[in-house]
């Protein structure tokens, strides 16, 4: 069904070898398109991008550096807290001793 296949890295315009097992494992993934740079230019992005993508091919996870946090005035108590939001004027923000998360039954 696959062939290897010579592409050009569109990064260091080197040829590089789109193997069978790599192309087996695209298509296993789902994903349609062929890749635009060779491993060495791939394993240096996801270096430099801290590996986000969370896949499994090539090693590595999700990191995510700290949360941004913004200040807000409970809606039920008036205590300051902080949200991991942006708070609206016209929502209601509540720290964690009044918030009560929906259940099914209140939607």
């Amino acid at each position: 069904m696959f062939t290897e296949k010579v592409l050009n890295c569109k990064e260091c315009t080197k040829d590089f070898a789109f193997t069978v097992t790599e192309q087996e494992f695209f298509a296993q993934k789902g994903f349609t398109n062929e890749p635009g740079r060779c491993p060495e230019c791939r394993a240096a992005r996801k270096a430099k991008n801290g590996n986000r993508s969370g896949s499994s091919f090539g090693g590595g996870g999700f990191t995510r550096g700290p949360r941004e946090m913004f200040p807000a005035v409970c809606a039920t108590c008036g205590k300051e807290t902080t949200v991991p939001f942006q708070p609206s004027e016209n929502r209601p923000v509540y720290c964690r001793e009044c918030y009560v998360p929906p259940t099914r039954n209140n939607y």
